[in-house]
């Protein structure tokens, strides 16, 4: 969605739902006394597609929930998505519906209020902000059993809100659970990781572009800072902070994000940190092999989280589009296609 999207009531509520930390999680605790949602019974096998922005991971997601078996968080349950069901109970005699548009990364994706984002994030912020948000970066955490039963009950409540008892399993587009993809695991040993990855000069190249254009879009518009800082999102743009994973991660301090090795450095960091940390049954997707045979890398995939194959259909989403290379480091660039090569190697 675009900033020019809302209206000053949508605005308000937005930033009273979300900026609002003492609202957040009084919605929360409304919904969970509403459902009653025992950590135990909630569906054991969710998706959860995880990897840096700009590698697939949204359209990825978009393929997935078009095979009508999976609950995500939509548009639809914006701004109260720590309470899906109460908020659509209580929306519905206002709900609205949009064409299809555009979304702000101009990358021709369409959305709409029922398209699935990536909205999870926003219980990871409220609830445990404080302890990997610093000031200029995002940390690598890890959950202890106490915050894997709350998540639980969160996805809970999300699954138990869908329109269709066939939305039985649980998705979620989050690149953030990079940082925490071995607690994503605790709290769901039977949970399906796909871990999507792309080649890493032109996804530093999509990256470093992409934060030109949230720059350029957000510069003298306040609100959609704030609405990227609410949803937990700082991939790009004015409110832009890198993960940090570790005393081995390339230091950034150095290194200009108007430049093509900040971003290769963010790729090196994230992805060497992940062939290392995955947990056991990660799923590693190629971009460039979903864009050479969408239909068979689908199939293999749509089989390996416990679907049909024959759902799988790429069509033409998936395309590569590669763009000129400026001038960048040779040591970085060696450094990255050597993880690049070691994740196709894993790879579906």
């Amino acid at each position: 969605m675009l900033s020019d999207d809302y209206t000053f009531i949508s605005r308000l509520l937005h930033r009273v739902a979300l900026g609002s930390k003492l609202v957040a999680e009084a919605t929360f605790d409304l919904e969970q006394s509403r459902s009653k949602i025992d950590p135990a019974g909630v569906d054991e096998h969710p998706v959860f597609v995880s990897g840096l922005a700009r590698a697939g991971t949204t359209v990825l997601m978009q393929t997935l929930y078009s095979t009508g078996g999976f609950r995500s968080l939509t548009y639809r349950d914006m701004p109260f998505v720590l309470m899906p069901g109460m908020w659509k109970n209580l929306s519905a005699g206002f709900s609205k519906d949009m064409e299809a548009r555009e979304r702000a990364h101009g990358d021709s994706l369409l959305v709409d209020f029922d398209s699935a984002e990536a909205f999870e994030e926003i219980f990871w912020r409220i609830f445990y902000g404080e302890r990997y948000i610093a000031p200029d970066c995002l940390e690598a955490h890890d959950l202890d059993n106490g915050q894997c039963a709350q998540f639980r009950r969160f996805v809970g409540a999300v699954v138990a809100s869908a329109d269709s008892e066939a939305q039985g399993r649980y998705l979620s587009k989050n690149n953030n659970n990079m940082l925490r993809l071995a607690g994503i695991r605790r709290a769901f040993p039977s949970a399906s990781i796909v871990v999507p990855f792309r080649d890493p000069v032109q996804h530093a190249l999509s990256l470093r572009t992409q934060h030109q254009n949230f720059v350029a879009s957000q510069e003298g518009d306040k609100f959609a800072v704030d609405y990227m800082n609410w949803l937990g999102h700082h991939e790009f743009g004015l409110n832009h902070k890198p993960f940090r994973f570790g005393a081995s991660d390339i230091a950034l301090e150095s290194l200009d994000p108007a430049g093509l090795d900040y971003w290769l450095a963010q790729w090196i960091n994230a992805y060497t940190h992940v062939l290392s940390a995955a947990p056991g049954g990660a799923i590693f997707v190629c971009y460039e092999n979903l864009c050479a045979d969408p239909d068979g890398t689908l199939g293999n995939l749509m089989e390996q989280i416990g679907l049909d194959r024959d759902l799988a259909s790429g069509n033409d989403i998936y395309k590569i589009r590669e763009h000129e290379v400026p001038v960048h480091s040779e040591e970085l660039s060696a450094k990255a296609y050597n993880a690049y090569e070691e994740l196709r190697g894993r790879g579906i």
